[in-house]
């Protein structure tokens, strides 16, 4: 972090207090606080963070930001600590060098931010969003990592209204903005498909003129946000027309080969994935890379070794050949029908299993979403799809109710040798059948 006067820190975010020393460092946790460190003392629905100010203040933390009426040595009193904790943020990145990437979409952010990190990781100084890190909390926690020598932070923003963007990138002040899709998601709150791209477009208004927007190829529903655009925009997909193409993957041992086009040159990628929604990730990755400035031939240093977040197409290895495809994190139509796809391509000739969990936040065409993914599933020769959760009757495959029944049912339904997807909305807790299956 860029350092600052604990008293600066108090002038920056209009708090009061007493404090003194040098701030190098911001946590939320207090079992995690370091000497330097500023603790943020956020309220919980388990521990209120005042609670803990002491135990962090002992640890070596400089000072507190806490809410009004909870003063004391050592603290910053503001009228809400992540507020406060939005402004500290938004300074650093004024005062740091770095440039910043914007990362959102319905689909693929978070995965696209681990290529593009892996991607820059051997050529700059790196700074990039960690797990779920993508909201009003992470996006600030994000920010102020960044150092005085950091050259670019890879910053992934996520939504579920209308306005929340804007208010992320408010504080990020992005240079290049990356929108990897939109499709239904959400839905209970926005309404339509439309509302979505519009509300993933307010990182497009966001960026200045000498700025950079990537986005999908084709996306329809992106073309009135970008005819007024500001800045150049740079497409990136499978389409032949892409600034930035995906021409092909194919499968190797460990991995895959992706051949990309971009600007008149052919790119033979070796990369640590096979998935085709993750070659197409990476065309969006690439286009930020060269954007930037980074030698064309210097892509593949990062692309070997691309660890993604947890729960995100993680591929297991299973006694007896068989194949764990662990994409637990979240889902929605889009994700799901790409991974669907991606357990077709990865089975080869291992029979198919898809346990599949509730698509959540779908609105009033949920249980119509849900039907055409079991649909899917079948279309693609899906041998068996264990569905759990209400809405997930509409995949018309094996069904429980609640994930304990179906971790009961398990061990009688899959059979040594099969690949086995698993997927669903985050709600779901489908990581419980991933560590059954692969203890």
């Amino acid at each position: 972090m860029i350092a600052f006067e604990a008293a600066e820190v108090a002038t920056l975010t209009g708090g009061s207090g007493d404090v003194e020393g040098v701030v190098d460092g911001v946590t939320i946790d207090s079992r995690s606080v370091a000497v330097g460190d500023l603790f943020v003392a956020l309220p919980g629905s388990r521990s209120d963070g005042v609670r803990h100010v002491d135990e962090a203040l002992a640890k070596g933390a400089v000072a507190a930001l806490v809410p009004r009426g909870s003063g004391g040595p050592g603290r910053i009193e503001v009228d809400d600590p992540l507020r406060a904790l939005a402004v500290l943020a938004r300074e650093v990145r004024r005062r740091s060098r770095a440039r910043v990437v914007g990362i959102t979409g319905s689909t693929g952010k978070t995965s696209t931010k681990d290529i593009l990190a892996s991607l820059l990781g051997p050529h700059l100084r790196v700074v990039a969003s960690r797990q779920n890190e993508n909201n009003e909390l992470g996006v600030p926690l994000t920010l102020v990592r960044i150092e005085r020598d950091s050259d670019v932070a890879v910053v992934e923003m996520a939504m579920r209204a209308t306005g929340e963007i804007a208010h992320l990138a408010a504080i990020a002040a992005p240079d290049i903005g990356v929108i990897t899709g939109v499709g239904p998601v959400h839905l209970e709150l926005l309404g339509s498909v439309g509302r979505v791209a519009a509300a993933k477009a307010e990182l497009l208004a966001a960026l200045p003129e000498d700025g950079l927007a990537v986005v999908p190829h084709g996306e329809p529903l992106l073309a009135e946000h970008l005819a007024g655009l500001r800045c150049p925009a740079v497409t990136f997909g499978s389409d032949p027309a892409a600034d930035v193409r995906l021409i092909s993957l194919r499968r190797v041992v460990d991995g895959g080969e992706a051949e990309i086009a971009v600007r008149g040159r052919t790119l033979l990628v070796p990369v640590s994935f096979a998935s085709q929604h993750n070659a197409v990730n990476l065309t969006a990755a690439i286009a930020v890379y060269d954007a930037l400035g980074l030698p064309l031939d210097g892509v593949a240093e990062g692309t070997v070794s691309v660890g993604f977040s947890r729960w995100r197409g993680e591929e297991i290895a299973l006694p007896g050949g068989g194949l764990l495809i662990a994409d637990c994190y979240n889902a929605n139509p889009t994700s799901m029908r790409a991974a669907l796809v991606h357990l077709n391509d990865a089975a080869e000739l291992r029979r198919r299993v898809a346990v599949l969990g509730d698509m959540a936040e779908l609105g009033v065409g949920a249980e119509g979403y849900h039907r055409r993914i079991g649909e899917l599933a079948r279309e693609l020769g899906t041998q068996l799809v264990i569905g759990i959760g209400p809405l997930a009757r509409g995949y018309d495959g094996i069904w429980f109710a609640t994930v304990g029944d179906a971790l009961r049912a398990l061990p009688d339904l899959l059979q040594p040798g099969d690949a086995v997807l698993v997927k669903g909305s985050r709600s779901m807790g489908l990581e419980a059948v991933v560590e059954a299956v692969a203890p």
